[in-house]
């Protein structure tokens, strides 16, 4: 019985494309595959060793392999690619659905089987080594920074409860700090006042970490044409132009501009029933690293703009301040897409025309 109803599954959707389509599971140490067998149309469920993933499909014919994006998926579907497997990653949403019963790895796998075979089902880019060495920066830099703030707001909050303010920014609480001592020379004990240097000294460290990360960027900025034909656009600068190329993956995994900034969540979130459509605030969906990039970006085309243009004028005698920023990021992100997409430099002015209906 199992094995007539794995026929018909097989026949129907058990392909795509001509490849014989699986369904992997990954984890640490044990996998799980979920297919169907075309020739025999048994339903296949095993557990394969990590040691062994690569063993297992390096002799077998070129099939569909669909993972769920998750951590170690884009190493994973490097490696079956340069088997001569088609890889397909799933957004972990896209496969939840299809979770039925209790969630073990065998029901995961089965998800993954069904959910990539659904039409119009969205597909993540696969990043290569060096988009992911380029993410590591940033996301060891992000790290840094929150370390950073957090040491200064300790520092700041320590010494107000002896009386001491400072003016905003870490720079302006270097200046006057010393000072600060001096005036509570009488009040602090001197071990607080060592202690309190110490924590200084650990601040400047982490800005010269950060320092040293931003070098890094900057030399992978000169080498890579996608990041240097980005970072030409308006609002761009060394670390939006970096991370929106890590961060993107294939710009073939996205339609258009439009379905970019859909990705980024800078789109509308739309809500309505009975045919009647309400557009709201934006999604705020996706990745938020390079989202707050992109907006701290037009908030400064917004604000150092020479010669902004009769869009962005228009725009804003008659919208919020803080909406015609969303829609400036929103526009450099399709920008991003389009020079990344079609290959080609930024064109100020550059007006996209739709084909013609013949």
């Amino acid at each position: 019985m199992n094995r007539n109803t794995g026929m018909n599954v097989g026949q129907i959707i058990g392909t795509m494309n001509g490849l014989q389509v699986m369904g992997l599971d990954i984890a640490k140490h044990v996998f799980q595959l979920h297919t169907v067998d075309m020739g025999t149309g048994e339903i296949v469920n095993m557990q394969i060793k990590r040691a062994r993933v690569l063993t297992h499909f390096v002799n077998k014919p070129a099939c569909l392999i669909a993972i769920e994006a998750c951590g170690g998926a884009h190493h994973w579907a490097r490696e079956l690619q340069a088997l001569g497997h088609t890889v397909r990653l799933l957004h972990a949403k896209a496969v939840r659905p299809f979770v039925s019963g209790n969630k073990t790895d065998a029901t995961d796998a089965r998800a993954i089987w069904l959910a990539v075979q659904q039409p119009g089902v969205k597909f993540v880019g696969i990043k290569s080594t060096t988009q992911q060495a380029t993410l590591t920066l940033h996301r060891q830099r992000e790290l840094l920074m929150k370390m950073r703030t957090m040491q200064v707001n300790a520092l700041r909050g320590l010494l107000y409860e002896f009386g001491a303010t400072f003016a905003k920014g870490h720079k302006a609480l270097f200046a006057e700090v010393e000072q600060a001592f001096v005036d509570l020379s009488a009040e602090l004990p001197q071990m607080v006042v060592d202690s309190l240097r110490e924590q200084i000294s650990r601040i400047k460290a982490l800005s010269q970490d950060m320092a040293g990360i931003e070098k890094r960027l900057a030399l992978q900025l000169k080498v890579d044409q996608d990041m240097c034909r980005v970072a030409q656009i308006p609002g761009v600068g060394l670390l939006t132009a970096t991370a929106a190329i890590a961060t993107m993956g294939q710009a073939s995994a996205f339609r258009s501009g439009r379905e970019f900034c859909a990705w980024l969540g800078l789109v509308p979130r739309q809500t309505g029933t009975g045919g009647k459509v309400r557009l709201g605030p934006i999604s705020k969906r996706g990745d938020t690293y390079l989202r707050t990039l992109l907006i701290h970006g037009a908030r400064s085309v917004l604000s150092r703009s020479k010669e902004p243009g009769p869009w962005l004028e228009g725009i804003k005698s008659r919208r919020p301040a803080n909406v015609v920023i969303v829609a400036q990021a929103a526009k450099t992100a399709r920008a991003i897409w389009a020079v990344t997409a079609k290959q080609q430099d930024y064109q100020r002015g550059h007006q996209s025309l739709r084909p013609q209906a013949a």
